[in-house]
């Protein structure tokens, strides 16, 4: 069964990132830090499956916590960032460069201010991710009791299964993000449609 769901997922990807791939709106920064977050989003997707495949499930979850991170800073970066916060994430990476960004908003404080001016939608969908997984995920990115007792005891392939399907979730969310910044938001309905034809992929509906 959990090769089915990986070879769907192989199928929307062939799909999903030809539609996606378009230029930026424009050449703020504003929308080149939210588009390279956005990209490091599907980098991480495409890492979360394949240590998936590999039956490395500590390893894939710690990868699928950061690609929920880079999809919430990609949306932080668009709607909620201050210029200020642009500037450090936009200039050269250098050791001064580097301290200055160590300042930046935590998860929680980006969630919060993605809340108060970004889309409901958009926000709806990364904090009902937030709130059912991040607590498991941590635990896996600091070697807690949920990978300990998982790695001693074995992988359930429901398991498996379950992160693969939140991976794709949060990878269509990001795609719907891609859509935004290249400023053909219509795009977004032929994405939301495109995933509704993998339903077996997808986590389930509310």
């Amino acid at each position: 069964m959990a090769r089915n769901i990986f070879d769907a997922t192989e199928e929307l990807i062939a799909q999903l990132f030809p539609l996606i791939d378009l230029p930026l709106f424009d050449d703020s920064d504003r929308l080149a830090v939210s588009d390279v977050a956005c990209s490091m989003c599907f980098e991480h997707w495409t890492a979360t499956l394949h240590l998936l495949k590999c039956g490395l499930l500590p390893s894939a979850v710690v990868v699928h916590r950061a690609q929920f991170e880079a999809l919430l800073r990609s949306v932080w970066a668009h709607y909620a960032a201050s210029d200020e916060h642009l500037n450090k994430l936009s200039v050269v990476l250098t050791t001064e460069s580097e301290q200055n960004a160590k300042n930046l908003p935590t998860v929680a404080e980006m969630m919060g201010a993605v809340e108060k001016r970004g889309p409901p939608q958009a926000f709806d969908a990364i904090n009902r991710f937030k709130e059912n997984s991040w607590k498991a995920l941590n635990s896996y990115a600091h070697a807690g009791i949920h990978p300990l007792k998982r790695h001693a005891e074995g992988y359930p392939m429901q398991l498996l299964e379950s992160i693969a399907k939140n991976a794709n979730g949060l990878a269509v969310v990001a795609a719907m993000q891609a859509a935004v910044l290249s400023g053909v938001q219509p795009l977004q309905r032929e994405i939301l449609n495109l995933a509704s034809k993998y339903p077996d992929c997808m986590p389930p509906p509310l």
